[in-house]
């Protein structure tokens, strides 16, 4: 009996051991064999990227790797050059991120031989919504890993020191060489002598990986500081003030990298409040940058509560300043033209700006997708959004090639995710949620990249065996058995999102608990309507849809030909944008054959059917993975299904009030009540 408590024991204390708690994320591999290398000269970026050969190097042993700076014609900006035993590259970073790159080909069997390759944007930013009390808005996987609360914020920990170095090297494995450190929502605070030793402390940690620092300001700072009792951008006193905070912090920061800008939307201040434009706002901080090098990027989310369509205000209120920006502004611009939706349409602001560099702002952080509980991999969203084309230059004026300079010279060439990173120990809160922040810094380096390609890369980094797999029958096998399913269904994932959420082009359907679950029914009086789900939906006993055709809003107007006629017919508009730019009757028959009402039906019960497969799928996958990931995924994946019936039950009955149609005999019945679905936290139906 004591022998076997005994192996019980040691089986107990082995699991321990060799519990995965995801903090690694997709930098798990060691070494294999030793390597050589010849960096020619020391720095602190050299000597990393040095490193980290030295440590992750799964090549042939004792292999000698030469680090060549020096100017080639093959490469541009931070862009380097693979070679037989040699990683070429403009600057240092360039060589740390070749470093990277070398050793994710060898961990993911890739080809090492002779490659070049650059960045399409310069600038790949992470926004932090982090606030000065360590929370974070739409945070969802603990705390700030830069702020605590307000009693001692701004001390800085060995712990902390450490904490950032994993996060610089995270981001400078996968090319992301910027990050704004706090709130878009900014509080004044941030520009206090006090708190800007804090991002200094933060600066100097991150810079080791290439990493620039940036920060949101609040527009109204001079008069909460000390300065000016206006704000007015045209005031001499106002510029004057800005210009001596800059040079405060270059004195501080010497490479800051410049000032994340929300004005005039949802109640911060700017321009706007003195009777001036986007424009005189911008310019005028711009210039207090420029000595040093440092941009502005202005954010272009804005609405108003009495437009007719939220949807078309930012084309509106920026298309007419095309070209009056200094050249160190770049305009931030959402994906789509609300606001981070499971499914939209491009901003239609993407490509129409031809004299003003613009710079794609994804969301990371799945506020509108399951936040934290929902597996939704995000990378087939952000492609459907960079390989869409605009059609403001011709055929092939795709968003990507709209905001990197290839069909509109710009001079500030950036793309920005709203980071899903915080204290929790995996970082995201999901372990899968790891493989959006993975595939951000991936295709902000290579938008031509597929999902296919990064999830096949993520799963391989962050759940292949490699001290035993690698090279062997039993890698064959995993492949095929672990590897190829997962695959699947990370690419299937954000499409089943889509169905047991708003499919066919509904929108912003979400309860008024955060943007976690349905709420099609939010409609107080107390609430401006653009923040209610029937201003978008527009349900009525006649259909269904938000109109923005001619007889409607007419922000379909706003995208390019042949697009623009594409989006307005109702029979050449895509299904899943259709209710997006038309209101339609129930009966309205759709691509698939079926009545408009039997569509919806249809949609929102594949989505709840396909989160139990993924629950089958991970049920079975038991043996290719550590005890602890496998059972926090699991509990994920339960919780999805169960929100996806939510989901499914809620909008099905609330809409059914208005179709007086039944279910379709192949559609499984709901099983709540929605008496009961409209009156409860959506959060805690699933507890």
């Amino acid at each position: 009996m004591k022998r076997f408590v005994a192996i019980f024991i040691l089986l107990c204390f082995s699991s321990f051991l060799y519990a995965e708690d995801g903090h690694q994320l997709w930098l798990r591999a060691h070494n294999t064999g030793t390597v050589r290398v010849q960096p020619h000269r020391r720095s602190s970026l050299l000597n990393l990227a040095e490193h980290e050969l030295r440590t992750g190097w799964r090549g042939k042993p004792g292999a000698v790797v030469q680090f060549n700076v020096k100017p080639d014609k093959d490469i541009k900006g931070d862009g380097f050059k693979l070679e037989c035993g040699r990683i070429t590259a403009r600057t240092e970073a360039g060589i740390l991120y070749g470093a990277f790159d070398l050793m994710r080909r060898q961990q993911t069997g890739q080809s090492t031989i002779t490659i070049a390759t650059n960045p399409s944007y310069e600038r790949r930013i992470l926004n932090h919504w982090d606030n000065l009390n360590g929370s974070i808005e739409r945070g969802y996987a603990g705390r700030s890993i830069f702020w605590r609360n307000e009693k001692d914020s701004l001390t800085v920990t060995d712990a902390d020191r450490t904490l950032w170095r994993e996060y610089g090297r995270a981001n400078a494995s996968v090319g992301i060489n910027g990050a704004v450190l706090n709130n878009v929502n900014a509080s004044p605070l941030i520009l206090s002598v006090a708190y800007l030793k804090k991002a200094k402390a933060i600066a100097d940690v991150l810079r080791t990986y290439g990493i620039k620092v940036y920060l949101s300001v609040n527009f109204a700072s001079p008069t909460r500081l000390g300065g000016p009792s206006t704000a007015d951008p045209l005031n001499p006193a106002v510029a004057q003030w800005w210009q001596a905070k800059a040079k405060e912090i270059y004195r501080m920061i010497p490479d800051f990298g410049g000032f994340l800008i929300k004005a005039n939307s949802e109640g911060q201040p700017g321009p706007q409040n003195y009777g001036r434009s986007h424009a005189d706002g911008a310019n005028m901080i711009a210039d207090a940058l420029k000595p040093f090098g440092g941009i502005v990027m202005w954010r272009a989310f804005v609405y108003s509560s009495t437009n007719k369509d939220r949807a078309g205000q930012a084309y509106q209120e920026f298309v007419p300043f095309d070209g009056k920006f200094h050249d160190n502004v770049i305009v931030q611009v959402k994906n789509g033209p609300v606001d981070f939706q499971p499914r939209e349409p491009f901003s239609p602001l993407l490509g129409a700006l031809k004299k003003t560099p613009l710079m794609l702002e994804f969301q990371i952080t799945q506020e509108y997708l399951g936040q934290s509980n929902h597996l939704v991999f995000l990378s087939t969203m952000w492609e459907e959004c960079l390989k869409s084309d605009t059609y403001q230059a011709g055929v092939g004026s795709t968003v990507a090639r709209c905001t990197d300079g290839s069909v509109y010279p710009q001079k500030i060439t950036a793309i920005a995710g709203v980071a899903n990173i915080g204290l929790d120990t995996n970082w995201c809160g999901h372990h899968f949620a790891q493989a959006n922040w993975y595939a951000f810094g991936r295709l902000a380096w290579n938008p031509e990249l597929t999902s296919a390609q990064i999830a096949d890369e993520w799963i391989r980094l962050t759940f292949a065996d490699y001290d035993t797999q690698s090279g062997s029958q039993k890698m064959a096998r995993w492949e095929q058995e672990f590897l190829k399913p997962v695959k699947g269904m990370m690419l299937e994932s954000r499409e089943a999102a889509v169905n047991y959420m708003m499919p066919l082009g509904l929108h912003h359907l979400f309860s008024a608990y955060e943007h976690y679950g349905p709420g099609p029914w939010f409609a107080p009086k107390n609430v401006r309507p653009d923040w209610t789900p029937p201003y978008y939906h527009k349900a009525d006993s006649a259909g269904i849809g938000f109109d923005r055709t001619i007889q409607g809003s007419n922000s379909v107007s706003q995208y390019s030909e042949p697009l623009r006629s594409r989006l307005a017919n109702v029979q050449t508009c895509p299904d899943e944008y259709i209710l997006w730019f038309h209101h339609l009757p129930w009966d309205f028959k759709t691509k698939r054959g079926v009545t408009l009402w039997d569509d919806i039906c249809y949609h929102y019960d594949k989505g709840v059917k396909q989160t139990a497969g993924f629950q089958t799928l991970w049920n079975t996958l038991q043996e290719y993975v550590d005890t602890q990931r496998f059972i926090h995924t699991q509990a994920k994946l339960q919780r999805q299904h169960l929100d996806a019936q939510v989901w499914k039950d809620a909008c099905l009955l609330y809409f059914q009030q208005f179709s007086k149609r039944p279910f379709p005999s192949d559609v499984i019945p709901p099983i709540y009540q929605l008496e009961y679905l409209m009156h409860t936290d959506p959060r805690r139906i699933t507890e």
